[in-house]
């Protein structure tokens, strides 16, 4: 399964938004999340979101996920082994479920190629840190 990550911060209203969509081998789509949370630096947002949507595709029973970002530096310092000693919570939190036993792949994207989720992340609904999951693919 693939999973496409992606998060975005609103100055105005002060808040962040993370999505994610799984996709099948088919490039089919198996499900999404979207969730809006409190604002903090773009780099904890996006682990943020790699955690959500690990934890999301474990309890799905997914064997084995692909997690794509357009972050470059939180790929680069997951896949360096950087992860479980970092200062954020969230990548400590990531080497962790990396680490469980199915396969995990991280990629690096470059931001064109996320254009679903980052629809998801403009149009987020939803209470403060509450996970809403896409069981269909959204119309918007």
């Amino acid at each position: 399964m693939k999973i496409n990550i992606d998060g975005s911060m609103s100055i105005s209203r002060q808040r962040a938004i993370v999505g994610g969509a799984f996709r099948g081998p088919s490039g089919e789509w198996l499900v999404g999340f979207e969730m809006v949370t409190c604002m903090v630096d773009i780099f904890q947002i996006e682990a943020r979101v790699i955690l959500k949507g690990l934890k999301l595709g474990w309890m799905r029973g997914f064997g084995q996920v692909e997690v794509e970002s357009d972050n470059v530096v939180l790929i680069d310092t997951i896949i360096s082994g950087f992860a479980a000693s970092s200062n954020t919570v969230e990548v400590r939190l990531i080497h962790e479920w990396c680490n469980r036993n199915w396969q995990v792949k991280l990629r690096h994207v470059l931001r064109e190629s996320n254009k679903v989720v980052d629809c998801l992340t403009k149009t987020a609904r939803g209470g403060m840190n509450e996970l809403v999951v896409l069981v269909d693919l959204p119309s918007h």
